[in-house]
């Protein structure tokens, strides 16, 4: 299965960045890294507007192979500011991704806007590692973590400085997310067992996620009309990966998905998943 082919390499990657780079020097860096800008916040900020994009730096993927593998962070960062994205996500795992520590330093460093990193987070020392490049938030996979490791984890996220998104792929995996305490929850509309993707998936589960929740739906994204309805289930923000890093025109083709992600014009329209509570 893929999740435990890649749950092993990433033990073995942080054992290795450990030795190399042990935790208390880890700690001395965070110590002094400046608090980065609010991930939730800035997807909190999108409900007036529309739905918000979280842009994503992404060389290659186990399902379409190399993506943009020599791509320039510095240049991609400044066309999702330009193309209008609400916040960045960097891929950090190098395997299967093509991803590294530096590609999530540099888009840190190049941009104000917070940024996420996206990466198989099983062990405390990655907290680190992501608030010393500069981080505000992190990725949090149930499905890896199971309930108890997750709420570990976002205990630790918490107190190294991160916000963390919660991603979950069916109904089961929202109530773990929930009990364990998650503050923004991320809907994967890929399957990763199989790597199929069904856009279904967020509308079926957004319905029972509390209206509070921030919320994100991921996966799946590269047409205009794809992001219709969303903002009607209660979803802050589309995370879109390969479609914009492959593209030849990345800031005109966030452009485009920002300048339809706009709310439904229906009066007195209110959010789905908080009209179905009871």
């Amino acid at each position: 299965m893929f999740l435990d082919q890649v749950a092993a390499l990433t033990r073995e990657r942080v054992e290795r960045a450990m030795r190399e780079f042990p935790p208390y020097l880890l700690r001395e860096a965070c110590r002094k890294t400046a608090d980065p800008p609010s991930f939730a916040a800035a997807l909190r900020g999108q409900r007036g507007d529309g739905v918000g994009v979280i842009a994503e730096i992404k060389r290659s993927s186990p399902s379409r192979g190399p993506i943009r593998p020599e791509l320039v962070v510095e240049e991609l960062v400044v066309a999702y500011e330009r193309g209008g994205a609400c916040a960045l996500s960097v891929l950090t795992e190098p395997a299967f991704f093509s991803g590294s520590m530096e590609d999530l330093r540099q888009a840190a460093r190049a941009t104000r806007l917070p940024v996420m990193r996206k990466d198989f987070i099983l062990h405390p020392y990655q907290l680190l590692e992501a608030r010393a490049a500069g981080a505000s938030a992190v990725l949090l996979l149930v499905a890896l973590l199971g309930e108890g490791g997750l709420a570990f984890m976002l205990g630790e996220a918490r107190r190294a400085g991160l916000e963390a998104l919660v991603e979950v792929h069916d109904e089961e995996e929202v109530e773990i997310a929930l009990r364990a305490g998650a503050d923004v929850l991320g809907i994967n509309n890929r399957d990763l067992r199989t790597l199929h993707v069904d856009l279904d998936t967020t509308r079926r589960l957004a319905r029972i996620v509390p209206g509070e929740m921030v919320l994100v739906s991921e996966s799946g994204y590269s047409r205009a009309e794809d992001l219709a309805g969303l903002k009607a289930l209660g979803v802050d923000a589309v995370l879109v990966g390969g479609h914009l890093s492959g593209s030849d025109d990345p800031e005109a083709a966030l452009r485009e998905l920002v300048r339809h992600a706009r709310p439904e014009q229906a009066a007195g329209a209110c959010r789905a998943r908080e009209s179905g509570k009871g």
